[in-house]
C-alpha cells in the first residue's frame, strides 16, 4: 500500500461518492476506483460498499479509517518539519464555521471577518493549504473530536465545551426576539420580555445542532414549554427577512437598534436563564 491509496480511500469516505472524490482530487474516477480495489486486495478486506445510491464504508473500512488518517497526518508532519528547516511553514489547516457566521453579530468589525482573517493568514503563510467548510455547531464538534477539523467557529449552548475540546469565546451576545414593527412585542422594546411571552408564538430560528437553537430549547425547557418553531433556516439574514414580513418571532443574538431598524425589525431582549449569552 502507499499513501496515495490511503488518500484516495479517505477522500471517497469523506465525499461518500467516487465522482465527487475524483473532482476534489482532480483525477479520473476509474483510476481512483482501481487504486482502492488494489488496496482492498492487498488488505484482504472490502473497505467500501458500492451501490447506485452512493458509497458506504464497511465495518472493516471504519476500523481502518483512523489509521489511514493518522498515516497521512504523519506524512504531512514529515513534510512540515522538513519545510521548517527551509524557513517555510507548510501544511494544511481545516477550518469550520457556522453558516452565515458574519451576519450573526450584524457587523464584521466585531471580530467575525472570517474572510479577512483567512486572507491575512494565507498572505503570511502561502504554503499552508486552508480548507474551509460550513456546517452546524453539533456536527463540527463531532468533526473536531474525530480529527476531521483543526478548529471551528461555532455556537455553544452550554457554558463549558464538550470533553476533548477547548474553547475561546469570540462573541458573547444575549438572545433577543426580532419582530416586525407592527408586532405587539415591538411596543415593549427596549425593555426585556419573559421567555413565556413566546410560548404561543410561531418562532423563526436556526436549525437543530446550532448554538442558538440549543440555547433556545434549553431555556424553553426550563420555562416548562417546547418552542413552536414554524420556520428554520441556516442563514440569519433569511430569518430576519421572514420576521420583518410578520411571519413570526425570530430568535437571534441581540443587535443594535439601528442595525435592526435597517432590516425592518424591532428587537426585544429575552429575560430568561439560558438566553443570556451565545457564542456564534
Amino acid at each position: 500500500m502507499d499513501l496515495r491509496q490511503l488518500r484516495y480511500f479517505l477522500t471517497v469516505v469523506e465525499e461518500a461518492n467516487f465522482t465527487r472524490a475524483a473532482e476534489r482530487l482532480h483525477l479520473a474516477q476509474p483510476g481512483i476506483s482501481a487504486q482502492i480495489r488494489r488496496l482492498e486486495r492487498e488488505l484482504g478486506q472490502q473497505l467500501l460498499e458500492r451501490s447506485g445510491r452512493g458509497v458506504r464504508v464497511t465495518e472493516a473500512g471504519a476500523a481502518v479509517l483512523p489509521y489511514a488518517r493518522a498515516a497521512l497526518e504523519a506524512a504531512e508532519g514529515v513534510r512540515q518539519t522538513a519545510g521548517e528547516f527551509a524557513g517555510l511553514l507548510r501544511g494544511r489547516v481545516r477550518v469550520g464555521v457556522v453558516s452565515g457566521v458574519a451576519a450573526v453579530s450584524g457587523t464584521a468589525a466585531e471580530g467575525l471577518d472570517v474572510a479577512g482573517v483567512l486572507a491575512d493568514f494565507h498572505d503570511a503563510h502561502p504554503r499552508v493549504d486552508i480548507h474551509l467548510t460550513e456546517n452546524t455547531s453539533e456536527r463540527m464538534l463531532a468533526a473536531l473530536r474525530d480529527g476531521e477539523l483543526d478548529l471551528a467557529l461555532l455556537g455553544l449552548a452550554d457554558e463549558k465545551p464538550p470533553p476533548g475540546t477547548a474553547a475561546v469565546c469570540v462573541l458573547d451576545h444575549p438572545l433577543a426576539a426580532a419582530v416586525s414593527p407592527d408586532d405587539p412585542l415591538a411596543a415593549v422594546a427596549p425593555r426585556p420580555v419573559p421567555l413565556d411571552a413566546l410560548r404561543e408564538r410561531s418562532l423563526i430560528c436556526l436549525p437543530h445542532g446550532t448554538g442558538i437553537r440549543g440555547a433556545l430549547e434549553r431555556a424553553c425547557a426550563a420555562a416548562g414549554f417546547r418552542p413552536r418553531v414554524a420556520f428554520e433556516a441556516a442563514a440569519p439574514p433569511l430569518l430576519a427577512r421572514l420576521a420583518a414580513r410578520g411571519l413570526g418571532v425570530a430568535v437571534l443574538p441581540d443587535v443594535p437598534a439601528e442595525t435592526a431598524g435597517a432590516l425592518g425589525l424591532r428587537t426585544v431582549p429575552l429575560d430568561a436563564p439560558g438566553c443570556g449569552a451565545v457564542s456564534p
